[in-house]
């Protein structure tokens, strides 16, 4: 790097270690998201390991911002950017092997394989009861953070522990029940970044799980936009005791289904997941959530809670602005 453009760099930045992966600075990150927008990374770290990014977060002054973006399937960055560091996760995290100790037979996954990947790895190994993860569209990291599931099963069914790297660059391995698991929430500490985890199976005919993953797929793809550019289910299903209405019957009732602002939409298809449609920008994305979750309010007083992660600035403001 030339010594113009080490000076232009922040302070914090140019006291950054080495590392053994990639760094790049303003890294545009709509591309890299299933909705197709955003704006950029201030600071966007690939590691190589674990051990890669515990050096790199120790170095970090603690004040510093750090998200993980995983494969950014059920998220909206916003048209600002992010500031300080993101961090995603790749091949140096992307290992497979079955165990048949332990706690009983099961899969160690690193955090940035693919929900679908460890599905199809555990049904090939004849371990069933994680066949679920095939409808699921992300990784493994992003799955435990947000105790992900469908299909009648989540992560803190199947979980025996996480391994993370922490804040101030600590790998520690966390049993599921310290994770305080809840709805489409777990309790990692701030800042952790989820590196690899064990997930329990059971013994079974091969075909049996892979019969059931076959099915998961086709009805999967019978009800859900999975070829349009698409975040996944939008808002959290709501507390049985405030309504016994899925969220997206919620929104159907309020009459949303193929609302539209800008270049968004709402699915007709499957009315819990917008659309961008060639040329939303992740603003027009977020407002028209926002007009959904106001619909259902007055239709009927449920307040609809975002399931999709939104993060960074929007367009034109300062990274103290940050959400």
């Amino acid at each position: 790097m030339s010594a113009a453009l080490r000076a232009e760099m922040p302070d914090w930045m140019r006291a950054l270690p080495p590392v053994r992966g990639r760094l790049e600075r303003d890294a545009a990150l709509g591309a890299q998201t299933w909705f197709g927008v955003g704006g950029p990374a201030e600071l966007l770290l690939r590691p190589a390991d674990a051990r890669d990014l515990a050096g790199f977060l120790a170095a970090l002054p603690p004040e510093l911002p750090v998200a993980v973006i995983g494969k950014a399937s059920n998220l909206i960055v916003r048209d600002g950017g992010i500031p300080g560091v993101v961090v995603r996760l790749a091949r140096g995290f992307s290992e497979i092997a079955t165990e048949a100790d332990g706690p009983g037979p099961g899969i160690v996954c690193g955090a940035a394989c693919l929900d679908m990947t460890v599905a199809e790895h555990a049904a090939g190994a004849g371990l069933g009861g994680l066949e679920f993860l095939a409808g699921i569209p992300g990784s493994i990291g992003g799955a435990v953070a947000m105790n992900a599931g469908a299909y009648g099963s989540e992560i803190a069914d199947v979980l025996d522990w996480a391994e993370i790297v922490d804040r101030t660059g600590q790998l520690v391995r966390l049993a599921a029940p310290t994770l305080g698991f809840g709805y489409r929430r777990s309790g990692l500490p701030p800042g952790a970044v989820v590196v690899r985890a064990r997930l329990r199976g059971e013994p079974a005919d091969p075909a049996v799980p892979r019969a059931r993953i076959v099915e998961i797929r086709a009805a999967r793809e019978a009800s859900q936009p999975t070829r349009a550019r698409t975040g996944g289910s939008t808002f959290r299903n709501p507390d049985p005791a405030a309504s016994p209405l899925r969220a997206w019957e919620l929104i159907d009732q309020a009459g949303c289904r193929g609302l539209v602002r800008g270049g968004a939409q709402v699915s007709e298809k499957h009315c819990n997941f917008l659309l961008n449609t060639g040329g939303a920008s992740a603003a027009d994305i977020e407002r028209l959530g926002e007009d959904v979750r106001g619909r259902v309010q007055d239709s009927s007083g449920v307040t609809l809670l975002w399931e999709i992660k939104r993060i960074g600035v929007p367009a034109g403001s300062s990274p103290d602005g940050a959400a």
